[in-house]
């Protein structure tokens, strides 16, 4: 006997999800996060220079002979490649014999020699077109101190 009146059971109905489903923003996040942290390096500006220490050994030539640009205190620029040394030339022509030089010999160390008066935005623009050029990487070149 059915007192209830309905020979169906009786079901609940299920109300409305109040929960936002949050895995898809943490996919999204980590994802982006990641592309971040990968290509934040790449995309730093700057001239990458090795700077010298107060003591250093002396510098490794890897049996051929670096290139040294000069820079003298009167914005003149002077370049050493092999036998040819202290060779006075524009500023197009030292950027075209460095890509040249490197175009043929990746590997060759480059420095950069400034006296103690040339203003440093000199020598940081001569860096940066050296990079240009194709160096890997930018020396500088100094003296040691006196004796005491």
């Amino acid at each position: 006997m059915n007192v209830g009146g309905s020979n169906r059971k009786s079901r609940k109905r299920r109300g409305p999800m109040a929960e936002i489903n949050v895995v898809p923003y943490i996919d999204v996040t980590f994802v982006l996060l990641m592309i971040f942290m990968i290509t934040a390096p790449l995309v730093q500006t700057g001239v990458d220079v090795d700077l010298p220490q107060a003591d250093t050994a002396a510098v490794d030539l890897k049996d051929e002979p670096p290139v040294i640009v000069s820079i003298k205190k009167d914005g003149s620029f002077y370049i050493d490649i092999g036998d040819r040394q202290d060779e006075p030339v524009g500023e197009d022509v030292l950027f075209s014999r460095v890509s040249t030089v490197l175009k043929n010999k990746p590997q060759t160390q480059i420095y950069v020699r400034g006296d103690h008066l040339v203003e440093y935005g000199k020598i940081v623009t001569v860096m940066a077109a050296l990079k240009a050029a194709g160096a890997p990487k930018v020396g500088l070149m100094t003296t040691p101190p006196p004796e005491k």
